[in-house]
């Protein structure tokens, strides 16, 4: 959570930062579109150092750099300076964004992986409102600079919480001790879990999944929705709202309470409930496919995704300048349908390829941090050229083409991809012996 909680930290305080940095509003959301692109790439540098080392000593090193980070921002006399902060934070705190796929599936068994996955999945959507929601308070009260200040300050209680409470989950046999470890191996005895070593094609691997349809398309789907239902409706209100209705950084953070209960809503659909629903075949002595799971992103993810962006875009384009509540009421039945897709998309990768859970993760996020950074820059000037109105056939048009369509076809031929997947990497490893 604390990595799309840092990213949208200072989303409450644009207007705050603006006039402290003499910048304008729209250039102090760069701060947040730069964040959000060094997470979409720094995962590639850290999934094969944790699958050599473990996943421990990565989180902790995450940790104690982000908490610097933050600290370094608290402290940047100028918007350059801040923004090259903001990077370095963003490339430590990246791990969290990645390889909580590879820990759920180190930790649970495929029947729950939907319920986990769903856990760590809205972990990083709730972050995104939640911090708005919390450091308005803050900003208004102490100024934005406190911001940073808390932040550094869970990074120090969060590492030792991790340090005396985190286990290693990647195990290999081949290197696991024969005896249980002292107290001292447990926590400072730090070890190579894989003995191959690093090659500079394990770093770019996670992109070589573009070539694995069922990967991609899924990948794709989640993120087209996440862009408009999380991205766009959380970089907005704190752009639009203080011009339209006259807000305090306060009274921005709370407009964020939409998008925590649609997501927290949409998670019980995408989580439980899709296991749930994955049972269902078995009662007919059948195992049910990954892709059966995809059925649950209709009838609620899309469906809710659509409606909610557009009743959001044209209840702010129908207000006045007295505040009310309706185009929140957008914002949270789009952060509902989001969480359902990106539970359900996520899981069905997974199921689809378990055993490179890692890597998923990185596509997954490579993908989404990507069009996430994109869209801080045209969303503005698609609002003005187009007007709040028109703009509803954007994010119509490019989630029916990007995601809807792209679930038919894995629904359709996602099994077949897969079967000629194996065939041909089973050829290879033939022709290799």
């Amino acid at each position: 959570m604390m990595f799309s909680f840092t990213a949208a930290a200072i989303q409450c305080a644009f207007v705050d930062i603006a006039a402290d940095l003499d910048v304008s509003v729209h250039e102090t959301t760069y701060l947040v579109a730069l964040f959000i692109a060094v997470t979409g790439s720094s995962p590639l540098f850290w999934g094969p150092m944790s699958n050599t080392f473990g996943r421990r000593p990565i989180f902790l090193i995450s940790l104690a750099c982000t908490l610097a980070g933050n600290v370094a921002c608290a402290l940047s006399p100028s918007y350059l300076a801040m923004a090259g902060c903001r990077a370095i934070t963003a490339f430590f705190v990246s791990p969290a964004a990645s390889l909580g796929s590879a820990v759920v599936s180190e930790i649970f068994f495929k029947k729950n992986r939907g319920r986990y996955m769903g856990v760590w999945t809205v972990m990083i959507t709730l972050g995104i409102p939640t911090a708005p929601l919390v450091f308005g308070f803050v900003a208004f009260r102490v100024g934005y600079r406190w911001i940073y200040w808390i932040l550094a300050i869970t990074n120090s209680v969060q590492f030792l919480l991790h340090f005396f409470l985190g286990s290693e989950t990647r195990y290999d046999p081949t290197t696991a001790p024969t005896s249980p470890p002292t107290l001292v191996q447990r926590y400072f005895g730090f070890r190579r879990i894989n003995p191959k070593p690093i090659r500079p094609f394990d770093f770019v691997r996670p992109l070589t999944f573009v070539t694995r349809k069922c990967v991609i398309m899924a990948a794709s789907s989640h993120a087209m929705v996440f862009l408009w239902c999380t991205v766009m409706t959380t970089l907005e209100i704190p752009q639009i709202f203080p011009k339209k209705f006259g807000l305090n950084a306060q009274e921005v953070g709370l407009q964020n309470i939409g998008n925590i209960v649609g997501t927290l809503v949409g998670e019980q659909v995408g989580g439980f409930c899709s296991d749930k629903w994955m049972l269902l075949p078995q009662g007919r002595g059948k195992a049910a496919k990954p892709e059966f799971r995809l059925w649950l992103s209709y009838m609620g993810g899309y469906i809710l995704a659509i409606v909610g962006v557009v009743i959001f875009l044209l209840q702010i384009d129908n207000a006045t300048n007295q505040w009310n509540v309706t185009p929140l009421v957008g914002a949270g039945i789009a952060a509902a349908g989001n969480q359902i897709v990106t539970t359900v998309m996520v899981t069905y990768a997974v199921d689809c390829y378990p055993k490179d859970a890692a890597a998923i993760g990185g596509l997954v996020n490579f993908v989404r941090q990507t069009w996430g950074f994109i869209g801080p820059f045209w969303f503005p000037l698609m609002i003005e050229k187009l007007g709040l109105t028109r703009s509803t056939a954007v994010p119509i048009a490019t989630m029916v083409g990007v995601s809807v369509i792209p679930t038919m076809l894995l629904q359709w031929k996602g099994r077949t991809w897969n079967k000629e997947h194996e065939s041909l990497a089973d050829s290879r490893w033939k022709h290799k012996a």
